[in-house]
């Protein structure tokens, strides 16, 4: 089936400003009509090339996203404005379209293998081919179109359009907004001062960031201009100015997430972008040729190119690695994957024990973890009383964590296995062994961990072999420099005994207070804190594990009483990617399940379906049951953010954030009965502007029999139940 017509039409349009946003490129089509064959070769330019690449058998969802149209659509709009119609021009054109395609394609995978993006490339090569080629084609006809501005607005809009672009014409405009607007109609080879007018409401309306930096980028290059004596109308002719809005959008909040240094770095370009745009006129003009967008290409390339190759300050400014299509949720799920997971490790590394277990020496420790060997743990067990220990002390048998299973705390391969040594006698140290019997596993280049003075002859595994998570790997001991049993833990970055430590922190624990329980995603445990892993608790891990395939079948009753019954399917992509869908509201919530923790990452569709509630609801869920604990976490500020204070949001949030959208669970309750559990958590979702809580939505959860048995959720004083159906 061929991919859907009007979305792969509009998304050529929008992919013009690295958007997918429908309503923007509905504005732009009406923009590069302001010239009517122009716009009419655009579009036919696009249908062309879409038609070649679906009887290609090219990537059907490439096709409807624009990725192959939008070099096609400027090439058509170029020549569209260039030529009068006729059978010989769309025969040129038909073929502009098909060489458009070739050369996007060729480019994808050229440019692509090092993570560039080809931008407008397809469109420089064939528009400046066929400029040359069209010279010696006798049958095309030069369009005088654009000589005769006011009998053309007219034909467009009658005396009301004639008026209105006399009035923005007269001299209350500055020439700088006049050749800003100009500039953005350029970029549709449009040059009527309300088509640039009109770009730029749509800019604005779908990105606030965007329409910022446009700005940014053309008045700080016209500032450039005037402060060197450059000549000013070098923005005007041809309204080359496009170049540094282009420009500013992409680096100011596309390809890096925005911020003050992506505007640090856009001013610092400025004058690159200047010397191009001078130095391709003057290389150009023995051609014939415009420079078009070719400074816009160089600079973005280079400067995406060297990004890749820092070794530090790597998030300034940063890249965005998952593209969402909009500054603004580029910038928000940034922001929200930062406070949620923090600086993760290379690779999450679990505790390397079963059970609740005390730090006894952490980093920069009392007595050893000094110096290069500094980040590392010593963990031991003790009782209510706080002995680690009973009866005397004297045997090794007498202390809690001595011949205790050891887990790798990630999959990896057993690099190394020191075996042999006697425990050291209780309160004695055998220093001529100093780590005792250890084990190294190899978990990725240059990252393994390590687990030492552990028992003699107790390995369950042997070198070179693959490992998981949690498997039991050896036992606990005292071998080596240990007067009393404890197991030492640490990270390295080679596969030696005695290799330095590596910073890293841990990841999905429990940290276990006087005051409660309390949840930690990344951290360092430090001195005397008491941790273990999380302990799965079978009713809350089987309520929310979700299996591809599984359909959840809920009833729902409002306020007024009615019900009905809603359908979710769990579906999986071809990359994995797991999603609860709901054909109501065509929603979707993304979600990963890693057996300890199950989180939402991502919503799509209706905000009134029941499936966003869920989302909030359920955002992160911590698949143990310890009474009291809270978790916390953070939405993207655009799931759920009043919309109202989030315009303004948007034009502050490179430098600012004053919005806060928060997620927080209780695990109030659990009955056991029998074999049986009842499990009753609280959660809520709140919004708050400036500090001030502004909005709460509750949810009550009931599991049950393994399932969520039943929801409430209360907004604004309104309820909703929610209750599951067991077939």
């Amino acid at each position: 089936m061929f991919p859907d017509f009007t979305g792969s039409l509009l998304n050529s349009y929008s992919q013009v400003f690295f958007s997918n946003n429908r309503g923007f490129a509905l504005i732009l089509m009406v923009v590069s009509f302001f010239d009517f064959w122009a716009g009419f070769s655009g579009v036919i330019a696009v249908i062309s090339t879409n038609i070649f690449a679906y009887l290609s058998g090219l990537n059907r969802k490439s096709i409807a996203s624009g990725t192959y149209g939008f070099n096609s659509l400027l090439v058509g709009l170029g020549l569209g404005v260039s030529f009068e119609p006729g059978l010989a021009f769309f025969i040129i054109l038909v073929f502009s379209a098909l060489s458009s395609l070739l050369f996007t394609q060729a480019l994808e995978g050229v440019i692509g293998k090092y993570g560039l993006p080809f931008l407008s490339i397809p469109f420089l090569i064939v528009i400046w081919l066929f400029t040359l080629a069209t010279r010696e084609f006798s049958a095309l006809e030069f369009s005088a179109r654009g000589i005769y501005t006011y009998n053309e607005m007219y034909l467009l809009g009658g005396e009301p359009l004639v008026q209105t672009y006399t009035f923005l014409s007269e001299p209350w405009l500055p020439v700088s907004l006049s050749t800003y607007f100009k500039s953005l109609a350029a970029v549709f080879f449009q040059y009527h001062l309300v088509a640039g007018i009109l770009a730029a409401i749509g800019l604005l309306v779908y990105s606030r960031i965007a329409f910022l930096y446009s700005l940014i980028g053309f008045y700080s290059a016209y500032a450039l201009y005037g402060l060197l004596g450059a000549d000013i109308n070098e923005l005007s002719y041809g309204y080359i100015g496009f170049n540094f809005i282009l420009t500013a959008i992409a680096i100011g909040g596309f390809f890096l997430v925005a911020s003050r240094y992506t505007l640090l770095w856009l001013l610092l370009l400025t004058p690159f972008i200047t010397v191009l745009i001078i130095a391709s006129g003057a290389i150009l003009e023995s051609l014939q040729l415009p420079a078009y967008s070719l400074p816009f290409n160089l600079v973005v390339l280079l400067f995406l190119y060297f990004l890749k190759f820092r070794e530090r300050f790597t998030d300034k400014p940063l890249l965005v690695y998952y593209q969402l299509f909009s500054p603004e949720r580029n910038l928000y799920a940034q922001h929200n994957y930062r406070e949620r997971f923090g600086t993760p490790p290379l690779i999450p590394l679990s505790l390397p024990f079963w059970g609740e277990w005390i730090v006894t020496q952490g980093h920069n420790g009392i007595h050893t973890h000094r110096e290069k060997w500094r980040e590392a743990w010593d963990f031991e067990i003790r009782d209510e009383d706080e002995d680690f220990y009973r009866n005397e002390g004297i045997r090794h048998e007498d202390y809690y964590c001595y011949s205790k299973p050891v887990t790798a705390p990630a999959d990896g391969y057993v690099e190394q296995i020191l075996n042999g040594i006697n425990d050291s006698p209780i309160g004695e140290m055998d220093l001529t062994h100093n780590w005792g019997n250890t084990i190294i596993i190899r978990h990725s280049e240059h990252f393994y961990t390590k687990m030492s003075h552990l028992k003699k002859d107790s390995f369950k595994v042997v070198k070179g072999q693959w490992v998981q998570r949690g498997e039991v790997v050896a036992l606990t001991g005292s071998s080596g420099r240990s007067p009393r049993p404890h197991l030492h833990f640490q990270v390295q970055e080679f596969p030696y005994i005695g290799s330095y430590t590596l910073p890293c922190a841990l990841s999905s624990y429990i940290r276990h207070k006087k005051s409660g329980f309390e949840y930690v995603q990344t951290g360092i445990p430090f001195q005397d804190e008491v941790i273990s892993n999380i302990q799965p608790n079978e009713a809350i891990a089987a309520a929310f594990r979700f299996i591809p395939g599984q359909l959840l079948k809920f009833r729902v009753k409002n306020e007024d009483n009615t019900i009905k019954e809603i359908v979710w399917e769990v579906k999986s992509d071809s990359y994995n990617n797991t999603y609860l869908w709901s054909e109501t509201g065509k929603a979707r919530a993304w979600y990963k399940n890693d057996g300890k923790v199950m989180w939402f990452t991502h919503f799509e569709g209706n905000k009134r379906a029941l499936l966003y509630y869920f989302y909030l609801g359920a955002y992160k869920v911590i698949n143990g049951f310890y009474k009291g604990m809270v978790v916390e976490d953070q939405y993207p500020l655009h799931i759920i953010a009043d919309q109202r204070w989030l315009l303004l949001q948007d034009f502050v949030a490179p430098f600012h954030i004053f919005m806060s959208s928060n997620f927080s669970m209780h695990y109030r309750k659990m009955d056991d009965q029998f074999s049986d559990s009842y499990v009753y958590l609280d959660s809520s979702a709140t919004l708050k502007i400036f500090g001030k809580t502004t909005s709460v939505i509750d949810f009550r959860w009931e599991l049950h029999n393994n399932l969520i048995s039943k929801l409430v959720i209360i907004k604004d004083k309104r309820k909703i139940e929610v209750e599951y159906i067991l077939e």
